[in-house]
């Protein structure tokens, strides 16, 4: 049997959350948000499935994916950078702000 149908990706990348410049491990198949609690980074959350929008962040660096089809963001948001780290898996290293980061 082969590994064609495994959807687990291993690979690990770099997050970066501005504007401390925090880096910790982001690996592929945990959301930005779950990886940022396994490092001990702190980032703003509340629903953990997409829909609060507390942790609404800007991508200013990399890719994602989403664990849900249509995530709590409008179109314009997706399309300015716009990301929700609580189910958003990354695709390359990523650099992001938190919204309400002061």
């Amino acid at each position: 049997m082969t590994g064609d149908g495994n959807t687990f990706d291993d690979t690990e990348y770099t997050a970066c959350v501005l504007p401390a410049n925090t880096r910790f491990a982001a690996p592929a198949s945990l959301s930005l948000l779950e990886a940022a609690l396994l490092e001990g980074v702190s980032l703003p959350s509340s629903c953990r499935n997409g829909t609060c929008r507390a942790c609404i962040s800007k991508l200013h660096a990399g890719s994602v994916r989403y664990r849900v089809e249509w995530p709590g963001l409008s179109l314009d948001e997706k399309e300015d950078g716009y990301i929700l780290p609580c189910v958003a898996c990354p695709t390359s290293d990523v650099v992001f702000e938190p919204v309400g980061a002061a």
